[in-house]
């Protein structure tokens, strides 16, 4: 296990090789959002709670839609740690490295990706047992260049990370190239704007474009 993480899922995720990252404003997209990614091979996806319609699109799509993992994301407090795993994310993400969010995510029994950006929070995440990352912002904080010399220290150990910002199609073949790298954080695959218009062609149309990169990378694509 990485950080509390079962082994089958750090294998399905790494498979993957990309989450879509979701902001959801209205729970009635939620199912044809997670079909729309599916027919384009992407079968991963972390509903951030930046509305407060992601917890019943997630009940939404694990009825509907059990194919998809479906995580929650934009955890910021212990509270929305116990509720992602009540409402059943298959796993929690946040942008810092809060311990208090981490511990409570531990004893609610949800898989957690904590977000980091220095040494000082992969420490962090180390002395907590986390061994998968989000590197968070990715391409603001320098992108592949600063991600390999800050996580050089700690690379015996196994870390691995899922980079988000300003990662897209134009760079995800490097990031997924690199040994460093889990899977990406797809914010671009599906972005709110989009979603609010239920333009699923368009979403399938960029989910089938990185599930090309990640078969061709990875030999493989998604489950």
């Amino acid at each position: 296990m990485a950080g509390f993480f079962p082994q089958e899922m750090l294998d399905r995720t790494h498979r993957a090789g990309v989450v879509a990252v979701l902001t959801i404003d209205d729970p009635e997209v939620a199912v044809p959002l997670a079909e729309a990614l599916l027919a384009g091979g992407v079968d991963c996806i972390e509903l951030t709670l930046r509305t407060g319609a992601a917890l019943e699109a997630l009940r939404r799509i694990r009825a509907a839609v059990p194919s998809m993992l479906a995580g929650v994301g934009t955890i910021l407090t212990p509270q929305q740690a116990r509720d992602a795993r009540a409402g059943g994310a298959a796993f929690g993400v946040a942008p810092g490295m809060n311990p208090r969010v981490v511990e409570a995510a531990r004893e609610a029994g949800l898989p957690f990706v904590p977000g980091v950006c220095t040494p000082s929070d992969i420490e962090h995440a180390l002395e907590l047992g986390c061994r998968l990352l989000k590197f968070f912002p990715s391409e603001p904080c320098g992108g592949l260049a600063y991600l390999r010399a800050v996580a050089a220290p700690y690379a015996h150990l196994g870390v691995r990370y899922m980079p988000l910002g300003g990662v897209g199609a134009g760079n995800a073949d490097a990031y997924l190239r690199d040994p460093l790298i889990h899977a990406l954080g797809g914010s671009w695959i599906a972005p709110r704007e989009t979603i609010q218009k239920r333009d699923w062609s368009a979403i399938t149309g960029n989910a089938r474009e990185v599930s090309t990169i990640v078969a061709r990378v990875r030999g493989g694509g998604v489950s």
